[in-house]
């Protein structure tokens, strides 16, 4: 699929949300094939800037065919945007968007190894000349960790099964390929019951190990304080989730960071004025943002989509904050 052909989720929501001064300097720290960062480059002015970031080569090539003074693109983990705007001189930026999980055009490349509707090697990785693939993942790892990556990050019930009929196939030879996954894990799941009878039964085994390789999780975990740090006050943070346990990081992270005492329920006790109260580094704007009927329909991988956004304040930042501060 062509960055043409691929159709940004929630795009115009998130654009509006995000840009607030046509003047302003912007990161789209998840490139994709550009449909955020086109729209965004659409609203600024001569004076805009915006830097876009992303591990995916196939990313780089595209954002090659974007010939504009206001943008750079850089090839890096979201969670490196410290380095990437030290790079560029840049100090506090007017907002970040996020867009988390992997792009239809990852999906719809054989090669990639994201999708069991495609047969290809089991590759999973975002950047496929670092890390750890799938299939290397899978002929090295335990049963006992095979289960929890498949039930933490997959949210998988039947996580023991799968992960025994998976170290049963590797043993009589390598597990390489993406139908030979979905084969085994459709085996040992059967036919599916509650209410998911019409999910793939390797829907989300494929999601957990994908997360697993890439280090999701914990990239979303270390990218947003990082991406808080950089921003001036009255800057924007604005992020996309595709799955329960994105936006739990997501929802949480904003939520500990909107309140005076940072999530902590016992400083919530003290018996303290409003006055008396520090000032959060951010603040929510409105409630999660959910594709309509006619976004869904005409893109039905949008249903999942949750985009939440925040506010800097003008407050300092605790000073644990997990983030170089604030230049």
């Amino acid at each position: 699929m062509s960055e043409r052909a691929h159709t940004s989720v929630l795009l115009d929501e998130a654009v509006a949300a995000l840009v607030h001064d046509a003047d302003g300097v912007y990161v789209d720290a998840t490139y994709g094939r550009g449909g955020h960062a086109r729209a965004i480059l659409a609203r600024l002015s001569g004076r805009g800037r915006l830097v876009a970031i992303d591990r995916d080569p196939d990313a780089g090539r595209a954002a090659a065919a974007i010939a504009d003074p206001r943008f750079v693109f850089r090839p890096a983990r979201f969670a490196a945007l410290d380095p990437v705007l030290d790079s560029l001189a840049i100090g506090l930026v007017d907002g970040a968007l996020f867009d988390l999980g992997v792009s239809s055009p990852q999906i719809d490349a054989p090669e990639r190894g994201f999708s069991f509707r495609h047969d290809g090697p089991l590759d999973m990785r975002m950047d496929p000349r670092e890390g750890e693939s799938a299939a290397a993942f899978i002929a090295r790892a335990s049963l006992r960790e095979l289960t929890e990556v498949i039930r933490d990050h997959g949210e998988e019930r039947l996580a023991q099964p799968i992960a025994r009929a998976i170290v049963a196939a590797r043993a009589e030879r390598p597990v390489v390929t993406t139908r030979e996954l979905a084969r085994i894990v459709a085996e040992a799941v059967g036919p599916r019951t509650r209410g998911d009878w019409r999910q793939d039964p390797a829907t989300r085994t494929f999601q957990a190990l994908r997360i697993a390789v890439n280090d999701e999780l914990a990239e979303i975990g270390r990218a947003l304080p990082r991406a808080v740090a950089r921003l001036k006050p009255g800057g924007r943070l604005a992020v996309i989730a595709f799955h329960s346990l994105e936006d739990r990081i997501v929802k949480r992270f904003i939520a500990s960071s909107s309140r005076p005492w940072g999530g902590d329920e016992r400083l919530a006790r003290v018996p303290l004025t409003e006055r008396e109260l520090p000032i959060p580094p951010l603040e929510a704007v409105g409630r999660a943002i959910r594709p309509g009927p006619d976004e869904c329909a005409a893109n039905p991988r949008a249903r999942s989509a949750t985009l939440r956004v925040a506010r800097r304040t003008g407050a300092p930042l605790p000073a644990d904050w997990p983030a170089a501060p604030a230049r």
